[in-house]
Protein backbone atom coordinates (compact mmCIF):
# COMPACT_ATOMS: atom_id res chain seq x y z
CA UNK A 1 0.00 0.00 0.00
CA UNK A 2 1.31 3.46 -0.86
CA UNK A 3 1.85 6.28 1.62
CA UNK A 4 -0.88 8.27 -0.13
CA UNK A 5 -3.33 5.40 0.32
CA UNK A 6 -2.41 5.01 3.98
CA UNK A 7 -2.88 8.72 4.65
CA UNK A 8 -6.23 8.74 2.86
CA UNK A 9 -7.36 5.97 5.23
CA UNK A 10 -6.31 8.02 8.25
CA UNK A 11 -3.43 5.73 9.16
CA UNK A 12 -0.30 6.75 11.04
CA UNK A 13 2.69 6.52 8.67
CA UNK A 14 6.32 6.13 9.76
CA UNK A 15 9.12 7.00 7.35
CA UNK A 16 12.90 7.38 7.33
CA UNK A 17 14.99 9.85 5.37
CA UNK A 18 18.09 8.85 3.41
CA UNK A 19 20.57 11.21 1.80
CA UNK A 20 24.18 11.41 2.92
CA UNK A 21 24.63 7.63 2.78
CA UNK A 22 21.65 6.61 0.67
CA UNK A 23 22.05 3.09 -0.77
CA UNK A 24 19.65 0.31 -1.83
CA UNK A 25 21.01 -1.78 1.05
CA UNK A 26 19.77 0.78 3.57
CA UNK A 27 16.25 0.48 2.13
CA UNK A 28 16.39 -3.29 2.40
CA UNK A 29 17.56 -3.13 6.03
CA UNK A 30 14.82 -0.62 6.86
CA UNK A 31 12.20 -2.93 5.37
CA UNK A 32 13.47 -6.06 7.11
CA UNK A 33 14.30 -4.63 10.54
CA UNK A 34 12.75 -1.20 10.85
CA UNK A 35 8.94 -1.31 10.89
CA UNK A 36 8.54 1.60 8.47
CA UNK A 37 6.09 2.13 5.61
CA UNK A 38 8.34 4.27 3.43
CA UNK A 39 11.44 6.37 2.96
CA UNK A 40 12.19 9.74 1.46
CA UNK A 41 15.33 10.57 -0.45
CA UNK A 42 16.84 14.00 0.17
CA UNK A 43 17.79 15.56 -3.15
CA UNK A 44 17.57 19.06 -1.67
CA UNK A 45 20.58 18.83 0.63
CA UNK A 46 22.37 15.67 -0.48
CA UNK A 47 24.23 14.60 -3.62
CA UNK A 48 21.78 11.95 -4.82
CA UNK A 49 21.66 12.08 -8.64
CA UNK A 50 18.69 10.87 -10.63
CA UNK A 51 20.29 7.56 -11.63
CA UNK A 52 20.83 6.70 -7.96
CA UNK A 53 17.26 7.73 -7.16
CA UNK A 54 16.04 5.25 -9.77
CA UNK A 55 18.02 2.46 -8.06
CA UNK A 56 16.65 3.46 -4.67
CA UNK A 57 13.11 3.33 -6.07
CA UNK A 58 13.76 -0.14 -7.47
CA UNK A 59 15.07 -1.24 -4.08
CA UNK A 60 12.06 0.28 -2.34
CA UNK A 61 9.62 -1.58 -4.56
CA UNK A 62 11.51 -4.84 -4.03
CA UNK A 63 11.49 -4.33 -0.26
CA UNK A 64 7.88 -3.15 -0.06
CA UNK A 65 8.66 0.44 0.93
CA UNK A 66 7.04 3.42 -0.76
CA UNK A 67 9.54 6.10 -1.83
CA UNK A 68 9.30 9.84 -2.31
CA UNK A 69 11.98 12.41 -3.05
CA UNK A 70 12.51 15.81 -1.47
CA UNK A 71 13.40 18.41 -4.07
CA UNK A 72 13.69 22.17 -4.36
CA UNK A 73 11.04 24.03 -6.42
CA UNK A 74 13.60 25.17 -8.96
CA UNK A 75 12.58 23.86 -12.37
CA UNK A 76 10.39 21.53 -14.39
CA UNK A 77 12.88 18.65 -14.71
CA UNK A 78 13.62 18.58 -10.97
CA UNK A 79 9.91 18.19 -10.25
CA UNK A 80 9.05 15.78 -13.06
CA UNK A 81 11.90 13.25 -13.15
CA UNK A 82 11.42 11.60 -9.74
CA UNK A 83 7.85 10.75 -10.71
CA UNK A 84 9.02 8.96 -13.83
CA UNK A 85 11.17 6.77 -11.57
CA UNK A 86 8.06 5.90 -9.56
CA UNK A 87 8.69 8.24 -6.63
CA UNK A 88 6.36 10.69 -4.98
CA UNK A 89 7.43 14.27 -4.34
CA UNK A 90 8.03 16.49 -1.36
CA UNK A 91 8.82 20.05 -2.37
CA UNK A 92 10.95 22.13 0.00
CA UNK A 93 11.50 25.85 0.62
CA UNK A 94 8.10 27.00 -0.57
CA UNK A 95 7.30 30.59 0.31
CA UNK A 96 4.23 31.47 -1.76
CA UNK A 97 1.07 29.88 -3.07
CA UNK A 98 2.16 30.83 -6.60
CA UNK A 99 5.16 28.50 -6.22
CA UNK A 100 2.84 25.69 -5.22
CA UNK A 101 0.62 26.30 -8.23
CA UNK A 102 3.69 26.18 -10.47
CA UNK A 103 4.81 22.90 -8.90
CA UNK A 104 1.40 21.38 -9.53
CA UNK A 105 1.58 22.53 -13.15
CA UNK A 106 4.95 20.79 -13.58
CA UNK A 107 3.86 17.65 -11.72
CA UNK A 108 0.51 17.00 -13.41
CA UNK A 109 -0.46 16.07 -16.93
CA UNK A 110 -3.09 18.11 -18.81
CA UNK A 111 -5.74 19.19 -18.03
CA UNK A 112 -4.33 19.76 -14.51
CA UNK A 113 -0.86 20.81 -15.61
CA UNK A 114 1.75 20.87 -18.35
CA UNK A 115 3.82 17.77 -17.67
CA UNK A 116 5.31 16.26 -20.82
CA UNK A 117 4.35 12.77 -21.95
CA UNK A 118 6.89 9.94 -21.76
CA UNK A 119 5.76 6.32 -21.54
CA UNK A 120 9.15 4.58 -21.45
CA UNK A 121 9.54 4.58 -17.68
CA UNK A 122 8.44 2.59 -14.63
CA UNK A 123 5.50 4.88 -13.93
CA UNK A 124 4.00 4.02 -17.33
CA UNK A 125 4.94 0.35 -17.22
CA UNK A 126 7.78 0.90 -19.70
CA UNK A 127 5.33 1.44 -22.51
CA UNK A 128 2.79 -1.22 -21.53
CA UNK A 129 0.20 1.14 -20.01
CA UNK A 130 -2.05 2.99 -22.49
CA UNK A 131 -1.42 6.73 -22.49
CA UNK A 132 -4.89 7.76 -21.32
CA UNK A 133 -4.80 5.30 -18.41
CA UNK A 134 -1.28 6.38 -17.45
CA UNK A 135 -2.28 10.07 -17.37
CA UNK A 136 -5.32 9.36 -15.25
CA UNK A 137 -3.36 7.21 -12.80
CA UNK A 138 -0.40 9.60 -12.54
CA UNK A 139 -2.59 12.62 -11.86
CA UNK A 140 -4.63 10.68 -9.32
CA UNK A 141 -2.08 8.51 -7.52
CA UNK A 142 1.28 10.27 -7.42
CA UNK A 143 1.96 11.73 -3.97
CA UNK A 144 2.66 15.48 -3.81
CA UNK A 145 3.69 17.01 -0.47
CA UNK A 146 4.49 20.67 0.13
CA UNK A 147 6.85 21.63 2.94
CA UNK A 148 5.94 24.43 5.33
CA UNK A 149 9.14 25.75 6.85
CA UNK A 150 9.10 29.55 6.56
CA UNK A 151 6.97 32.35 8.04
CA UNK A 152 5.89 33.26 4.51
CA UNK A 153 4.53 29.75 3.94
CA UNK A 154 2.78 29.74 7.31
CA UNK A 155 1.08 33.04 6.44
CA UNK A 156 -0.31 31.47 3.25
CA UNK A 157 -0.83 27.94 4.55
CA UNK A 158 -4.61 27.99 4.17
CA UNK A 159 -4.29 28.89 0.48
CA UNK A 160 -1.47 26.38 -0.01
CA UNK A 161 -3.47 23.55 1.56
CA UNK A 162 -6.41 24.36 -0.72
CA UNK A 163 -4.44 24.03 -3.98
CA UNK A 164 -5.81 21.23 -6.12
CA UNK A 165 -3.20 18.52 -6.60
CA UNK A 166 -1.53 19.02 -3.21
CA UNK A 167 -2.07 15.91 -1.10
CA UNK A 168 -0.35 16.78 2.15
CA UNK A 169 1.72 19.38 3.95
CA UNK A 170 4.93 18.64 5.83
CA UNK A 171 6.53 20.82 8.49
CA UNK A 172 10.32 21.15 8.50
CA UNK A 173 10.88 22.08 12.16
CA UNK A 174 14.56 23.02 11.91
CA UNK A 175 14.07 25.54 9.12
CA UNK A 176 10.81 26.75 10.64
CA UNK A 177 12.49 27.45 13.99
CA UNK A 178 15.44 29.09 12.26
CA UNK A 179 13.32 31.37 10.10
CA UNK A 180 11.14 32.28 13.08
CA UNK A 181 14.25 33.41 14.95
CA UNK A 182 14.41 30.56 17.47
CA UNK A 183 16.88 28.08 15.92
CA UNK A 184 17.06 24.71 17.64
CA UNK A 185 13.78 25.27 19.52
CA UNK A 186 11.06 23.39 17.58
CA UNK A 187 8.68 23.57 20.56
CA UNK A 188 9.08 27.31 21.09
CA UNK A 189 5.70 29.04 21.32
CA UNK A 190 6.26 30.64 17.91
CA UNK A 191 6.75 27.20 16.36
CA UNK A 192 3.80 25.69 18.22
CA UNK A 193 1.56 28.49 16.93
CA UNK A 194 2.74 27.70 13.41
CA UNK A 195 2.03 23.99 13.91
CA UNK A 196 -1.46 24.83 15.13
CA UNK A 197 -2.10 26.96 12.07
CA UNK A 198 -0.88 24.19 9.73
CA UNK A 199 -3.10 21.67 11.50
CA UNK A 200 -6.13 23.94 11.17
CA UNK A 201 -5.41 24.60 7.49
CA UNK A 202 -5.28 20.94 6.53
CA UNK A 203 -8.44 20.20 8.50
CA UNK A 204 -10.17 22.95 6.58
CA UNK A 205 -8.93 21.60 3.26
CA UNK A 206 -9.69 17.96 4.09
CA UNK A 207 -6.06 16.95 3.70
CA UNK A 208 -3.26 15.61 5.90
CA UNK A 209 0.04 16.80 7.28
CA UNK A 210 3.30 15.37 8.52
CA UNK A 211 6.50 16.38 10.20
CA UNK A 212 10.17 15.60 10.60
CA UNK A 213 10.40 14.90 14.32
CA UNK A 214 13.51 13.48 15.97
CA UNK A 215 12.40 14.36 19.52
CA UNK A 216 9.62 12.33 21.21
CA UNK A 217 8.09 15.41 22.85
CA UNK A 218 7.89 17.18 19.49
CA UNK A 219 6.37 14.11 17.84
CA UNK A 220 3.84 13.84 20.67
CA UNK A 221 2.77 17.45 20.23
CA UNK A 222 2.39 17.06 16.47
CA UNK A 223 0.37 13.90 16.92
CA UNK A 224 -1.92 15.73 19.36
CA UNK A 225 -2.46 18.29 16.60
CA UNK A 226 -3.41 15.60 14.09
CA UNK A 227 -0.21 14.88 12.18
CA UNK A 228 -0.24 11.49 10.46
CA UNK A 229 3.09 11.28 8.60
CA UNK A 230 6.17 11.09 10.85
CA UNK A 231 9.77 11.13 9.67
CA UNK A 232 11.72 10.18 12.78
CA UNK A 233 15.27 9.36 11.68
CA UNK A 234 17.82 9.55 8.90
CA UNK A 235 20.49 6.97 8.17
CA UNK A 236 23.04 9.12 9.99
CA UNK A 237 20.72 9.33 13.03
CA UNK A 238 20.56 5.54 13.08
CA UNK A 239 24.34 5.31 12.93
CA UNK A 240 24.77 7.81 15.78
CA UNK A 241 22.20 5.99 17.89
CA UNK A 242 23.94 2.71 17.19
CA UNK A 243 27.29 4.14 18.31
CA UNK A 244 25.72 5.56 21.46
CA UNK A 245 23.91 2.32 22.31
CA UNK A 246 27.08 0.32 21.79
CA UNK A 247 29.03 2.61 24.14
CA UNK A 248 26.26 2.10 26.67
CA UNK A 249 26.55 -1.67 26.38
CA UNK A 250 30.30 -1.61 27.02
CA UNK A 251 30.90 1.30 29.43
CA UNK A 252 33.98 -0.38 30.87
CA UNK A 253 35.66 -0.23 27.46
CA UNK A 254 34.82 3.45 26.83
CA UNK A 255 35.64 4.84 30.27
Amino acid sequence: MTIKERLSRGELVRVLSFGSLATPKWLEIAAVAGGYQGVWIDQEHCAVPHQELELLCIAGRAAGLDVFARVAPTDYATIMRPMEAGAGLMVAQVRAVEQVEQVVQWAKYPPWGVRGMFLGNYEAGYGTVPAARHIEAANRDRLLIIQIETPEAVEQVERIAAVRGVDSLFVGPSDLACTLGVPGQPLHEKCVRALERVAAAVRGAGKTWGVLSRDPAHARKCRELGAKLFSIASETDLIHRGFQATRGLFPELFG
